[in-house]
C-alpha cells in the first residue's frame, strides 16, 4: 500500500512551523544579530531537513521585514532602527488596548486558561529561559486578544509583535522587566474578570510600553544603527 501523502506531510509541516518560530525568536531577541547572513544549505544541514522548507521559512521572514534577500548569497538579518521600534510600540499598545475594549465578556474557563498561560510565563522567567518566555508570552497575548473575536485585529497585532526587535531582553534591565511582567499577566485577567476594563486597558498599555526603553537602549548601542 502506498503511504498517505497527508500523513507524510503533517510531521514535516509541524517541524517547519517549529523551526520558523525558533528562528524568528532568535532574530527578534538579537541572538542572531543584525547583518548576519543566513543561507539555505547551511540551515538545511544544521536542521537536518531538505532545502525547500528552509527556503520557505527564510522567504516568510523576509516578507515580515526581518530579513533582506541577497542575490546569490542568502538572507541577511535586517538592521533595526529605534524609529521603527517606537512606531511598532505605539501601534501595538493602541491595538491591544482596543482589543481589550472589544471583549464583551469573559468566562471562568477562559480566565482559567489565561492563568495557566500566565503561570507558564512565570515558570520560564524562574528558569531564566528567554526563548521560552517569548514563546509563552506570545501564546498568552494571542489568547487574550483572541477574546475580542476579531481575526483581522489578531493578525495585525501578532504581526506587529513578530516584527519587534527585542534586543536587550537578556540585559539586567530586560531581566528585571521580565520579573515585573509576571504579576501583570495575572492582574490583566483579574481586571477583566471583575469588569474593570478601563483599568485593564491602562495596564496593557503600560505593560507593553514599559519595554520600549529596554529595547531602544540596546538598539542604540548597535554600530551603524539609529
Amino acid at each position: 500500500m502506498e503511504p498517505n501523502l497527508l500523513d507524510e506531510m503533517a510531521p514535516e509541516d509541524g517541524r517547519r512551523t517549529s523551526l520558523l518560530e525558533e528562528l524568528r525568536m532568535k532574530i527578534v531577541s538579537g541572538q542572531i544579530g543584525p547583518g548576519e547572513l543566513l543561507t539555505v544549505p547551511r540551515l538545511a544541514k544544521t536542521w537536518g531537513v531538505s532545502t525547500t522548507p528552509v527556503r520557505e521559512i527564510l522567504l516568510e521572514l523576509a516578507g515580515a521585514g526581518l530579513l533582506d534577500a541577497k542575490r546569490n548569497r542568502g538572507f541577511q538579518v535586517r538592521r533595526p532602527t529605534v524609529v521603527d521600534l517606537r512606531e511598532l510600540f505605539v501601534l501595538r499598545a493602541q491595538l491591544e488596548g482596543f482589543a481589550l475594549s472589544c471583549i464583551a465578556d469573559i468566562t471562568p474557563e477562559q480566565c482559567a486558561t489565561l492563568r495557566t498561560q500566565a503561570a507558564a510565563i512565570e515558570q520560564a522567567v524562574a528558569r531564566n529561559d528567554t526563548l521560552k518566555y517569548l514563546e509563552t508570552d506570545r501564546v498568552y497575548h494571542a489568547s487574550l486578544v483572541g477574546l475580542a473575536h476579531n481575526a483581522r485585529l489578531l493578525t495585525m497585532i501578532m504581526n506587529l509583535r513578530d516584527n519587534m526587535r527585542l534586543y536587550g531582553i537578556e540585559s539586567e534591565m530586560g531581566l528585571q522587566r521580565q520579573q515585573i511582567s509576571v504579576p501583570e499577566h495575572f492582574e490583566l485577567v483579574n481586571l477583566l474578570e471583575t469588569g474593570r476594563t478601563d483599568d485593564a486597558i491602562a495596564l496593557m498599555r503600560s505593560h507593553i510600553l514599559d519595554w520600549e526603553p529596554v529595547f531602544a537602549g540596546a538598539i542604540e548601542l548597535l554600530p551603524g544603527v539609529g
